[in-house]
């Protein structure tokens, strides 16, 4: 078995993928750089991201299937799951063999991009209604957010359009990078601020000086709209999971 390790990227990914179809390699295991481990019985080799061969492979893919399978493919490496690029070469050498193939969940790729696209569809629709922005001095708006998935490529466009008066900043503490909006568009930024704003208490410092009444004020409206005859713990933690309320306003 020989590994192949990208650089962690989406044009790395299809760089390699262009290169088991122009090398003819059969068994092959895939490894992101990031979590690359040579294996103990077959030689590995680092393939250069080259994005005309990710282009190549992507255009490739839109001659066979829907711009949606081909978003398929986006989300499911967006999950991070181990072995996802295996079960995506899979899934693409499948395509490529019969086109269309996304009834066919008796294929174990199949299934499993299927399953993880609506995984990763739902942690998008959470960080859109989860995500609690905070006023800092100087006019940024900046909210901390941890999913279980790398979704921020997927909700910067949710954000941009229904936030487009101010500056904002949407920072993955998990994954130590965030995106932010400059009132003219969205760019990534990396740098480390988990130390800053892990928790909600650790940057009242910097914050604009209304922000802490202002929250408060949606605590009481959050308390005030709640009817404790109602009260269903388990409903309640199933629409919104425990590991999301230390960064929502309402739940300090």
């Amino acid at each position: 078995m020989t590994t192949l390790i990208y650089d962690d990227t989406f044009p790395g990914l299809l760089s390699t993928v262009s290169h088991v179809y122009e090398y003819r390699l059969a068994d092959v295991r895939i490894m992101p750089q990031s979590h690359a481990q040579q294996s103990l019985f077959g030689g590995h080799t680092v393939v250069e991201t080259n994005n005309a061969m990710a282009e190549r492979v992507w255009k490739g893919l839109a001659k066979h299937v829907s711009t949606t399978a081909r978003n398929d493919i986006y989300r499911t490496f967006l999950s991070e799951l181990p072995g996802m690029e295996e079960m995506l070469l899979r899934y693409i050498r499948h395509i490529f063999a019969h086109g269309d193939v996304s009834k066919d969940l008796t294929h174990p790729a199949v299934s499993f991009v299927t399953a993880t696209t609506r995984k990763v569809h739902r942690e998008k629709h959470r960080m859109e209604a989860f995500v609690r922005f905070r006023q800092t001095a100087d006019d940024l708006y900046y909210a901390t957010i941890e999913p279980d998935f790398n979704v921020l490529p997927l909700i910067s466009d949710h954000f941009e359009k229904r936030y487009a008066d101010q500056r904002w900043l949407i920072y993955d503490v998990r994954r130590n990078y965030g995106i932010y909006y400059d009132l003219q568009g969205v760019s990534t930024v990396e740098m480390d601020l988990s130390h800053l704003l892990a928790t909600r208490h650790s940057a009242d410092g910097v914050l604009a000086e209304k922000e802490q009444e202002y929250e408060r004020l949606w605590q009481n409206y959050f308390r005030s709209v709640n009817i404790a005859s109602r009260k269903n713990p388990r409903l309640h933690r199933q629409h919104m999971p425990l590991r999301y309320w230390k960064y929502l306003t309402e739940k300090h």
